[in-house]
C-alpha cells in the first residue's frame, strides 16, 4: 500500500490499464509493426544493442562515482561500487566482440549519405565498405585501451585523496575528477545525445528535440530576464544614439552605390534569358510585365549562367528570344526593349538589413529616453510578448523555412543547418519567451531585503544574482519549468512539419504505407503518454527533493 500511495493518481490509473496495453501491442501485428515503426526500429538493429549498453554503462559509471562520492554517509560502498564496475567496463569494451556493430552504425549514420565514400550507396540500413570498416577497427584498438587507462589514472588520483575514510580535496583528487568527468561526460553525452541508436532512432530523436530545445530555451530565457534588469543612464542613451547614426551611416553607404546598368534585348516571342546574379526586382518586373511597353501576361524565363551561354541560345533558335544583359554585355543587332538601373543585391541586402537595424535600434533608443528604462530592457520586453503572440507552428516554419534560406544565401552556403537544428532553434526561440515570464516570476518574489543584504556585505550584481537569487527562484518555479518540459515534449511532434524523423512523423509515414487507420495513431498516442509521464514523474522528484518547506 505504501508503494500505491506515493504513486501519482494519473499514473495509477496508467498501471492499471498497463496489462491491457501490453495484451494489445502482444496480440495485434498491426500494433507491434506500428510501434516497431514509431520507435525507430530498423532492421538487424539487436546487434547494437550490447556495444550500446557496455558504454552507457561504462560512461555511467564513471560520472556516479563523482556523484556517490559527495555524499559522504554513503561513498565508501556505492562510489568505489561504480569504481569497479566502471573498470570491469572498460575491460568489455577493451575485450568485447560485439562492441563494434555499434560503432560502425554511428559512423554509417554519421556521414552525409550521399558525398561520403564510407558507406556502400543504395543500402539500408547503412553499412560501412571494408575499407572504412577495417580504418575503425584501427581506432578502437587504441580508442578502447586509452579509455581504460585514463579510467584507472582518474580513479586512482581521485581516491588517492581519501584519508583515513574521509575525502580530503587534494591537486591530485581535483586532477582524477577532472579526468573522470570530463572523459565520461563527454562519452555519455555523445552516446545519448549524437550517436545514432537504430533500436530507438525515432524515440532518440524526440527526447534529444526536447532536451536541447529546452535547455537552449531557458538559456535564451534568462538572457531576456537579464536584459530587463538592466538600468539605463545618460550615457547608455548616448551611446545607443551614436550606434543608431553609425549604422544610419552604413547603410546609407550601401544603398547609395552606383547602379548597374542592364539591357533587355531582343524580342518577347519565346523565352527571356536571364543570367546569374541579377538583381531579383528586375527579374521579377520582366516576369511580371512592371515596365514600359510590357506584355499583359506573364513572360517565361530561362537562367543562364552568363551573357554568353544567354546569347548563343537566342543565336541558336532554342526558345530563347530575349535576355536580360549588363548593358556592357549586350550586342548592338538586338533591339532594346528597356534599360533599368538596379543596385546589385548583396549591396541592397546589406543596406536594408542595416537600415532595419538602425530603425529597430533608434525605436529602443527613444523608447528608454522616454520611459526612463534601458533600451535592451526594451527590446527583451518586446521579443518576449512578440514570441508570445506568434503560434509555435508559424515560428517553426518561419525559422526552418525563410530564416536558414536566407542564412544559407547570406553565407554562400556555409552556414546551412540540418533541419533537426532548425526545429530545436525554432522550439527554444518559442519557448524562451514564456520560460522568461516563469525566471521573471521567480526572482520577483525574493524579497528586496535579501538582495540589499547581498549587497551590504559587498556581492556585486552578478554574485548576488548566482548565489542569493537564483537559487531560491529556482525552487519557487519548479512547477512550471516542469510543466514547459512537458509542453516541449509534447510540441517535437511540430518538427514533423520539417521532415524531421520523430515519433511523429515515422506514424505518418507507417501509416501512408500500411494505410492503417487506428494503430499507428494510437501507438504514437499511447507512447506519448508514457514520456509525458515519464517526465512528470521526473519533474515531481525534483520538486520532493528541493521542497524544503516540509522537511
Amino acid at each position: 500500500m505504501s508503494f500505491l500511495r506515493s504513486v501519482r493518481p494519473s499514473n495509477l490509473i496508467i498501471l492499471t490499464a498497463l496489462p491491457f496495453i501490453i495484451y494489445l501491442f502482444v496480440s495485434s501485428g498491426d500494433y507491434q509493426r506500428s510501434l516497431r515503426a514509431i520507435l525507430g526500429v530498423e532492421n538487424g538493429s539487436s546487434a547494437f544493442v550490447p556495444g550500446f549498453l557496455a558504454l552507457a554503462i561504462a560512461f555511467s559509471s564513471g560520472l556516479c562515482v563523482l556523484l556517490f562520492s559527495r555524499q559522504k554517509a554513503s561513498r565508501p560502498k556505492w562510489a568505489v561500487a561504480c569504481a569497479f564496475l566502471n573498470v570491469a567496463a572498460a575491460v568489455v569494451l577493451l575485450l568485447g566482440q560485439n562492441i563494434h556493430p555499434f560503432i560502425a552504425s554511428v559512423v554509417a549514420n554519421g556521414v552525409d549519405a550521399f558525398k561520403s565514400e564510407l558507406i556502400v550507396k543504395g543500402v539500408t540500413p547503412r553499412q560501412l565498405t571494408e575499407a572504412a570498416d577495417l580504418w575503425v577497427r584501427g581506432v578502437e584498438a587504441w580508442l578502447f585501451p586509452a579509455y581504460l587507462l585514463l579510467s584507472l589514472l582518474g580513479l586512482g588520483l581521485f581516491f588517492a585523496g581519501a584519508r583515513g575514510g574521509e575525502p580530503v580535496d587534494t591537486p591530485l583528487r581535483r586532477a582524477g575528477r577532472w579526468v573522470l568527468g570530463t572523459v565520461n561526460g563527454a562519452g555519455l553525452v555523445f552516446v545519448f545525445f549524437f550517436a545514432h541508436i537504430a533500436f530507438a532512432a525515432g524515440v532518440a530523436t524526440t527526447i534529444r528535440a526536447a532536451i536541447a530545445a529546452y535547455i537552449l530555451a531557458a538559456v535564451l530565457g534568462l538572457i531576456w530576464v537579464g536584459l530587463l534588469q538592466l538600468h539605463s543612464t545618460v550615457r547608455t542613451s548616448l551611446y545607443f544614439a551614436v550606434a543608431t547614426l553609425v549604422l544610419a551611416l552604413v547603410a546609407g553607404w550601401f544603398l547609395l552605390q552606383p547602379r548597374d546598368t542592364y539591357v533587355l534585348a531582343g524580342t518577347l516571342q519565346g523565352k527571356v534569358g536571364i543570367v546569374t546574379n541579377t538583381p531579383a526586382g528586375l527579374i521579377s518586373a520582366v516576369r511580371f510585365g512592371q515596365y514600359d511597353g510590357a506584355p499583359q501576361t506573364e513572360t517565361p524565363v530561362r537562367t543562364f549562367v552568363g551573357p554568353t551561354e544567354a546569347l548563343a541560345s537566342i543565336a541558336k533558335n532554342e526558345g530563347v528570344s530575349a535576355a536580360l544583359l549588363p548593358a556592357a554585355s549586350a550586342p548592338a543587332d538586338l533591339p532594346v526593349l528597356w534599360k533599368p538601373e538596379a543596385l546589385n543585391d548583396r549591396d541592397r541586402a546589406t543596406g536594408i538589413t542595416v537600415a532595419v537595424l538602425a530603425i529597430v535600434l533608434g525605436l529602443l533608443t527613444f523608447g528608454g529616453y522616454l520611459h526612463q528604462r534601458h533600451p535592451l530592457a526594451i527590446g527583451s520586453e518586446f521579443i518576449v510578448d512578440t514570441i508570445r503572440g506568434i503560434p509555435m507552428l508559424v515560428i517553426v516554419l518561419y525559422v526552418g523555412l525563410p530564416l536558414s534560406g536566407a542564412l544559407k544565401d547570406a553565407t554562400q552556403g556555409v552556414l546551412d543547418p540540418p533541419n533537426l537544428v532548425r526545429g530545436i532553434v525554432a522550439m527554444a526561440l518559442a519557448y524562451s519567451a514564456y520560460l522568461a515570464e516563469i525566471f521573471r516570476s521567480g526572482i520577483n518574489a525574493i524579497p528586496v531585503g535579501q538582495v540589499e543584504a547581498a549587497r551590504s556585505i559587498g556581492l556585486n550584481r552578478w554574485q548576488t544574482a548566482r548565489l542569493v537569487i537564483l537559487p531560491q527562484a529556482f525552487r519557487i518555479i519548479i512547477p512550471p519549468l516542469g510543466n514547459e518540459l512537458i509542453a516541449i515534449l509534447k510540441d517535437t511532434s511540430l518538427l514533423s512539419i520539417l521532415s524531421i524523423r520523430d515519433i511523429t512523423q515515422r506514424m505518418r509515414e507507417f501509416q501512408s504505407a500500411s494505410f492503417l487507420p487506428f494503430a499507428p495513431y494510437n501507438s504514437a498516442a499511447i507512447f506519448y503518454i508514457f514520456l509525458t509521464l515519464a517526465a512528470a514523474s521526473l519533474v515531481n522528484m525534483v520538486e520532493r527533493k528541493y521542497d524544503i518547506k516540509h522537511r
